[in-house]
């Protein structure tokens, strides 16, 4: 009987442990709102709209934000994924994982060691 009480202590005790995320089982969420506004880093923008879509420019490369080039954006959990629109019409994948995301920084990596770390410099 000890036995049997013992193994759904256990039991329990497993199940509490790993729903509350102690083992890094469950990804961290984050949330989409904070993304929305226009972000840069040294020249580089981007702009993100609460509807999905965005743009990002470089003014390094003498590109304004009247010529940015066009993005559907999605976050899930810490990825942050990106559909540039080429202006043939072609669509390019990229794939982000954001390190840090608040009202005023954005931070994310791709899976080849580039990082990327935006201040956010307007709302809207």
């Amino acid at each position: 009987m000890k036995n049997r009480i013992l193994a759904l202590v256990c039991l329990f005790l497993t199940i509490g442990v790993s729903s509350c995320g102690l083992f890094g089982g469950g990804e961290q969420e984050l949330d989409p709102a904070l993304l929305v506004g226009k972000w840069e880093e040294n020249g580089l923008y981007e702009r993100y709209y609460s509807n999905g879509k965005g743009l990002t420019w470089d003014t390094k490369d003498d590109v304004s934000e009247e010529e940015a080039q066009p993005f559907t954006w999605t976050l899930s959990g810490t990825t942050l994924s990106q559909e540039h629109i080429l202006f043939n019409g072609a669509i390019v994948p990229k794939i982000y994982t954001v390190s840090e995301l608040s009202s005023t920084k954005l931070s994310y990596h791709d899976n080849y060691g580039v990082n990327h770390y935006f201040t956010k410099v307007g709302s809207k």
